[in-house]
Formats: C-alpha cells, structure tokens, sequence
C-alpha cells in the first residue's frame, strides 16, 4: 500500500535525506573542520536539495547541533551495552578506556569532535556550545557514578582527573603518538582504581 501524504510527513518516521545530510556533515566536520564547511557543500555531497536542506535544518548551527547530539547519542548507546556487558562498575571503566584507546589510534583520528566543536563556538550560549558541555556533563557522571560504585573514596575529584585524563590522550593521540596516548590513558585510569581498592 503507498505511503499516504500525512505517512510521509510523520516526524516520527526516518527521513533518508535527512540521514543523509547528518552522515555527509559528520564525515565533513569531523575531516575538514566546522567553519571550514559551509552548507553549500554539505548539501552538494549529500546529494539533496537547498529546499530539503533548510526543511530538516532551519539553519547550519541547527546541522551542527544535530550532529554532535547524533555522536552524543552514539556514545551514550555504546556505554550502555558496555555496562549490560561488564561484570562491574571496574569493567565498565576499563571498556571505557579500551574504547576511548582504539579511537585515539584509529586511521583518520582528528581528536575530540567536542572539543573540536568547542573550539570553533566558543559562546557558551551557543547552542553548539551547550550539546558539547551536556554531553561533558554526562560523561563525567558516567565516570562518578561508576567510581562510586567501585568504592572510590572521592568519586567526584577521581571522574574529574578521568575527564582530563581522557580529554589529554584525546589531544596527545592527534597532535602526538596515538599508542603512548593510549597506554597514559590507561595507566593513569589504573591508578585512580587502585585508590578505590
């Protein structure tokens, strides 16, 4: 039976071009930089038109926003299977940091797109702005929670050295070598685990 008009402008349902247009900006931010693509392009290689464009996305902060909250909603899926797959609060922790490791030294590594995009909105206003900082605010209290858990005397200061320790090999893997960023990311989470002990 074919998709009724009012079927078709469900927002409920999944829209492919607009799928499209989020894996074209992802590979686009993430490769070349925010500013550095503007929408002209975006909608070129993600083969739409300006009219499907602006119908998804009144404006390019509202892509860039879209986004970060995609890889946001990504990662937070990611911790979660890892958590139904850990025995503990500590298996979750070094999933974590296995995973953050393999990112740092995948090919095509560019660093964080958070702090990337921090970078280029510095506005704490700005709506780009606050995805990176909700995201930063769960993922530190991922770390608390899981810290607590395992028995942490002071699970708040251990997250926050976990974040910058995080953060850290985030930058070292791209502006450095990938593998030593991974094995300090480790070591560091290791002895923030032998406190807890």
């Amino acid at each position: 039976m074919p998709a009724t008009p009012s079927a078709l402008n469900d927002p409920a349902r999944p829209s492919e071009a607009r799928d499209r247009l989020l894996a074209t900006a992802e590979r686009l931010f993430y490769g070349e930089g925010i500013r550095a693509v503007g929408v002209d392009k975006v909608i070129a290689e993600a083969q739409v038109t300006r009219a499907t464009f602006y119908r998804h996305f009144p404006g390019k902060e509202d892509l860039v926003t879209a986004y970060l909250t995609g890889r946001d909603n990504a990662i937070r899926a990611g911790v979660a299977a890892g958590a139904r797959q850990a025995a503990d609060s500590h298996g979750l922790l070094t999933l974590l940091v296995e995973g953050i490791g393999q990112e740092v030294c995948s090919p095509g590594f560019r660093g964080c797109p958070f702090i990337n995009a921090a970078a280029e909105y510095p506005d704490p206003d700005s709506p780009v702005h606050q995805a990176v900082l909700t995201h930063r605010a769960w993922f530190r209290q991922t770390l608390v929670d899981a810290f607590g858990a395992e028995g942490h005397p002071d699970p708040e200061q251990a997250a926050d050295i976990a974040v910058a320790l995080r953060d850290g090999a985030m930058v070292a893997g791209y502006l450095g070598d990938p593998e030593a960023a991974r094995n300090t990311l480790a070591r560091g989470t290791e002895v923030l685990l032998a406190a807890a002990r």
